[in-house]
């Protein structure tokens, strides 16, 4: 039954999917990092959440996504329920670097609307340093910066000559293989070799597009807002009309709800955003 399940959710996830696709640049390699959110439950007791975020790097646009989205490609995978609520926790976006030409596109979804958020490419002010480190077997060097508010420390090699890295981290001349806030932590996890399609977001009508800045503000109001935790829904006015189809998913002992192919989660996590302000 629980195979059976699963089969189900990956199916209705698949079908999601299935928007007319557009190819925007061609992967020349993919990037696995494991990453760490340092945060409390709803109890007030420290508790650290984790996932996986991958990056397909292209010529000129980079794509980084929860694993969940990437993993949706691949319809010889089943889907994994507790991976999927997990990533509920901690609001990681796909981000588009570099698409439309010169822009950032962000998607992400806010119970029950899925949004599109757009501006222009921002720079971010790294500071270099000579310090040095070996992570993961790549000889790195130091950076850091403050990005909207959250000072980053990253490592990056010059031994993969790219200026990309997870979420929006780039402009550094070479692969961010770690970085920290703290709050937040990307490690790289796998490198590989992988010539493969970079999909735009889909172009749907239920899809809700506005300036990121707007987008980011709703965000961080909705997350920030101490009803959150122990009521995760709380801003959904009429929360029954606002679900179309759910499922429950019972595995070792934990019910896992997925409402309109979404995660729906019962109790939340204190926010740590990524991102404070608008720069």
């Amino acid at each position: 039954m629980k195979k059976l399940l699963v089969t189900i959710l990956a199916l209705a996830l698949t079908i999601a999917g299935q928007a007319q696709e557009e190819t925007v640049d061609t992967a020349q390699f993919v990037v696995m990092y494991n990453y760490e959110c340092r945060t409390q439950n709803d109890e007030a007791a420290p508790i650290t959440d984790k996932m996986q975020v991958v990056v397909q790097v292209g010529r000129t646009v980079t794509k980084s996504m929860p694993y969940s989205v990437y993993r949706q490609r691949d319809e010889s995978e089943e889907a994994d329920v507790a991976a999927d609520y997990q990533e509920a926790y901690v609001h990681i976006p796909t981000v588009w670097m570099g698409y439309p030409e010169g822009q950032v596109t962000v998607r992400e979804f806010i119970f029950p609307h899925e949004y599109e958020g757009y501006e222009p490419t921002t720079d971010i002010a790294w500071a270099l340093s000579e310090d040095t480190m070996t992570v993961s077997g790549y000889l790195c060097q130091q950076a850091t910066a403050t990005f909207r508010g959250v000072e980053w420390h990253v490592w990056y090699t010059e031994e993969i000559p790219s200026s990309a890295g997870p979420w929006r981290l780039h402009g550094l001349p070479g692969l961010i293989v770690k970085a920290e806030s703290k709050a937040h932590s990307f490690g790289i996890a796998k490198l590989r070799q992988e010539t493969s399609p970079i999909i735009a977001p889909e172009r749907r009508p239920d899809v809700q597009r506005m300036k990121y800045a707007k987008l980011l503000k709703h965000k961080n109001e909705i997350y920030g807002n101490r009803q959150y935790v122990k009521n995760p829904t709380y801003y959904v006015p009429d929360l029954q009309h606002s679900i179309s189809h759910m499922c429950v998913f019972q595995m070792n002992g934990q019910d896992y709800i997925f409402a309109n192919d979404h995660p729906l989660l019962m109790k939340a996590h204190v926010y740590q955003p990524l991102e404070l302000m608008e720069q």
